[in-house]
C-alpha cells in the first residue's frame, strides 16, 4: 500500500504524482474501515482527503502551521503526519483524540473542537510569526458552516487590515452538521454557480499569467477581471473587505489545489481560497446521509447502518416527542437551534411547524439573544443547544435574557460526560455557569418521565429557566416516583436514616445503586432527587440534617460552583453543622474515552461512592 510509505510528516512528498489518486482511495478505505469500528467523524473527513493532501504537498510541517476549524476533519492530516497506528485506539481512553491536540503532535499547532475559532487563532499565529521575525506559512481551514459563526467575521475584520500572508481555506461543502442555512450559504452558492465568471477567468486571465507582471495588457485584464467579479458575483464580500479571493477551485483536484495554494503563498496579505468539496465523498451512504455520518456510531460498511440498533429512547428522543406535543397545544411555542436540528431532536418540530422553527447556523450567541427578542415579543422560545456549546453564549444568557427576566427555556442536551469527543465536548460546567446567573432557574431530570414533566413545567413557567439532560439512553427506572414538579422542591425517593444521598439528574440512578450497596453493608440510606440546583430545596435540607449523620451530594458536574458547593454555602449561611461529602467531577478538563471508564476514573460511579462513604463515615 502507498499509505504504508507515510510514517512521518512530509513523507507524502516522496509519492509520485501519478499515485496521488491511489493514495486518496487508500486513505478513504482506511478511514471507513477504522471509523466503522471505533465510530467518529466520517463525512467531514472523507470530504477533505484531497484538500489535506494538497496542503501537505504545499507546506513544510511542522514548521508551517495548519489550524483546523472544529478539527473533526483532521483525520487525513493525522494519517499524513505519521499517526496511522493511533487509529486503532481512536477516541478511546488513553488513545488518539478525534481532534487536533498540541500534546499529540508538533504538527497540531492549536487545539480545536468548537466552531468558528480557526481564523482568530491563525491570525494570532501570523502576528506572533511577524513580531518574532520568523518565516513560515499559516493556513486556517474553515468550513462554510463555521463561517456562519460571528467570531469568524470578527477575525476577518482584523485580517483585512494585515499586510502579511495569511491563507484562509474556505472548505465549502454546503453543510455544517446539517444542511447550511441563511445568507452566507446563499452568497457562497451564488459564487459556486457563477459559471460565466468562472469560464471567463479560466479562458482569459490564467492564459495571461506568464506575461510579465507589469505588462499594461495584464494590468488592463486585471481591471476587467475585478469589474467582472463585481458584475457577476454578488457582493464580492472578501475582496471588498481587502482580502484577496482565489477560487472557487475543485477541492478533490489535487493538481488544481496545489496550483492555487502556490499562488496563495505569494499574496502579501490575507487570502481566501474558496474550495468546493463534497461531504462524505467516496462513500455512498455518507453522501446520501451526511448528517448521520457527521459523528457516526460504529456501522456496517456495506449498508452504512449502525451496528448497534437503538432499543430504548434516548433523552433527545423524549425531548423531541414532548416538543411536538407542546407545539400542538401552544401556538406561542417556538424552537431555536444552532445548526443542529438533528442532534437536538428538533427536526420533527421543524417539519411540523416550519414557521415556528429557527435554525440560526453555528451562532449560539445570536441564538440566545434572538430568543430573548422572541420572548420580548410575546412568544415562548425553547433554545436547544448542547451543554458545551451553550457556554459560548454565557454573556447573552446573563445580559439579554436574565437581566430582563424573559421567559426563555434552555433545553441543554449532552450535559455531563459525553465520552469520546473529549475535553472540548464534555458538558460538565453548565450547573456551575448557569447557577451563577441571578434569576435563572436550573433543573435536571432523574429519568425520561421527569424530563417530560420538567419541559412542560418550563414552558408553562414565567421567566428564564434551564433544563439539562445527558446524552444517551434515557433512564426508565423509578417510574412510580413522579410527584408533580413544584418550584424549588426536591423529591424524596427513599426516606430512611443514617446517610442521605442528595443527587441531581443522572446521578439519581447512581444514588439508587449506592443505596443497594450500602444496604448490603448494613447501612441505611435515604435518596433525594434534588430536581432543582437553583433554587435549592432549603426546607428539605434542614429536615435532612436533623435525620441523617452524613449528607452526600451527587452531581455529574465539576465541583466548583456546582450542587455540592451550593449546599455547603447554604449550610454555612444557616450556621448548620453536619458532615458532608461531595461527589462531583474534578475541576479539570476530562479527556476522551468511554463514559463508564471516565466515571470510574473520576470516582463518580456507584462502587467508588460506596467505598468513599464507608471510608469517611
Amino acid at each position: 500500500m502507498i499509505l504504508d510509505q507515510i510514517t512521518q510528516p512530509n513523507d507524502i512528498k516522496q509519492i509520485k504524482p501519478e499515485d496521488y489518486g491511489q493514495l486518496a482511495e487508500e486513505i478513504r478505505s482506511f478511514l471507513i474501515d477504522k471509523i466503522s469500528v471505533s465510530g467518529g467523524h466520517l463525512g467531514s473527513n472523507l470530504g477533505a482527503v484531497e484538500l489535506t493532501m494538497a496542503l501537505h504537498l504545499s507546506l513544510d510541517l511542522p514548521k508551517d502551521k495548519i489550524v483546523w476549524d472544529v478539527g473533526h476533519q483532521s483525520y487525513t492530516h493525522k494519517l499524513l503526519t505519521g499517526r496511522k497506528e493511533g487509529f486503532d485506539e481512536l477516541r478511546a481512553y488513553g488513545g488518539m483524540s478525534g481532534f487536533p491536540k498540541r500534546k499529540e503532535s508538533p504538527c497540531d499547532p492549536f487545539d480545536t473542537g468548537h466552531s468558528s475559532t480557526s481564523l482568530s487563532a491563525g491570525l494570532g499565529l501570523v502576528r506572533a510569526r511577524d513580531i518574532r521575525g520568523e518565516d513560515y506559512t499559516v493556513v486556517s481551514v474553515i468550513g462554510d458552516g463555521s463561517l456562519t459563526g460571528g467570531m469568524a467575521y470578527e477575525a476577518l475584520n482584523n485580517a483585512s487590515r494585515m499586510g502579511s500572508n495569511f491563507i484562509i481555506i474556505l472548505n465549502d461543502n454546503n453543510m455544517s452538521i446539517s444542511e447550511n442555512v441563511g445568507g452566507v450559504s446563499k452568497y457562497l452558492n451564488n459564487i459556486r454557480t457563477a459559471q460565466g465568471y468562472l469560464e471567463l477567468k479560466d479562458s482569459i486571465y490564467y492564459r495571461m499569467k506568464d506575461v510579465p507582471k507589469y505588462n499594461p495588457i495584464v494590468k488592463g485584464i486585471q481591471n476587467v477581471k475585478n469589474s467582472v467579479k463585481h458584475l457577476m458575483i454578488p457582493g464580492m464580500f472578501f475582496e471588498d473587505m481587502g482580502i484577496t479571493y482565489l477560487g472557487p477551485v475543485d477541492g478533490h483536484d489535487i493538481q488544481a489545489m496545489t496550483k492555487v495554494l502556490k499562488e496563495a503563498k505569494r499574496v502579501k496579505n490575507a487570502v481566501v481560497v474558496h474550495v468546493i468539496t463534497k461531504k462524505g465523498n467516496g462513500y455512498e451512504p455518507a453522501m446520501k446521509h451526511p448528517a448521520r455520518f457527521h459523528g457516526a456510531e460504529p456501522f456496517d460498511i456495506e449498508t452504512g447502518l449502525p451496528k448497534k440498533r437503538k432499543v430504548k429512547a434516548n433523552y433527545t428522543d423524549v425531548f423531541a416527542t414532548v416538543m411536538n406535543k407542546l407545539g400542538e397545544r401552544n401556538e406561542k411555542l417556538v424552537a431555536i437551534t444552532a445548526a443542529m436540528p438533528d442532534g437536538t431532536g428538533l427536526k420533527r418540530f421543524a417539519a411540523k411547524y416550519p414557521e415556528r422553527f429557527f435554525d440560526v447556523g453555528i451562532a449560539e450567541e445570536h441564538a440566545v439573544t434572538f430568543a430573548a427578542g422572541l420572548a420580548a415579543g410575546g412568544l415562548i422560545p425553547v433554545v436547544a443547544i448542547y451543554s458545551s456549546f451553550l457556554q459560548r453564549a454565557y454573556d447573552q444568557i446573563l445580559h439579554d435574557v436574565c437581566i430582563q427576566n424573559l421567559h426563555v427555556v434552555f433545553a441543554i442536551d449532552r450535559a455531563g460526560l459525553v465520552g469520546s469527543d473529549g475535553e472540548t465536548h464534555q458538558g460538565i460546567f453548565d450547573l456551575s455557569y448557569l447557577s451563577s446567573v441571578p434569576g435563572l432557574t436550573v433543573m435536571a431530570p432523574k429519568n425520561k418521565w421527569e424530563l417530560s414533566d420538567m419541559l412542560k413545567y418550563a414552558v408553562a413557567y414565567d421567566g428564564p429557566i434551564a433544563l439539562r439532560y445527558p446524552r444517551g439512553e434515557a433512564y426508565d427506572g423509578l417510574k412510580e416516583q413522579r410527584e408533580p414538579i413544584a418550584y424549588g422542591k426536591a423529591e424524596w425517593i427513599c426516606h430512611e436514616k443514617d446517610v442521605l444521598l442528595f443527587a441531581v439528574g443522572s446521578m439519581v440512578k447512581t444514588a439508587m445503586e449506592v443505596k443497594e450497596l450500602l444496604s448490603g453493608a448494613g447501612i441505611s440510606a435515604s435518596v433525594v432527587n434534588a430536581r432543582f440546583v437553583k433554587p435549592l430545596d432549603e426546607a428539605l435540607l434542614r429536615e435532612a440534617v436533623a435525620e441523617h449523620s452524613l449528607i452526600v451530594t451527587m452531581e455529574e458536574n465539576v465541583l466548583s460552583g456546582g450542587l455540592g458547593q451550593r449546599v455547603s454555602a447554604f449550610f454555612e449561611q444557616e450556621n448548620i453543622r453536619t458532615k458532608l461529602i461531595h461527589i462531583a467531577l474534578p475541576d479539570a478538563y476530562i479527556e476522551h474515552g468511554n463514559v463508564d471508564i471516565l466515571r470510574k476514573l473520576t470516582q463518580i460511579d456507584a462502587q467508588s461512592v460506596f467505598e468513599l462513604i464507608q471510608k469517611e463515615r
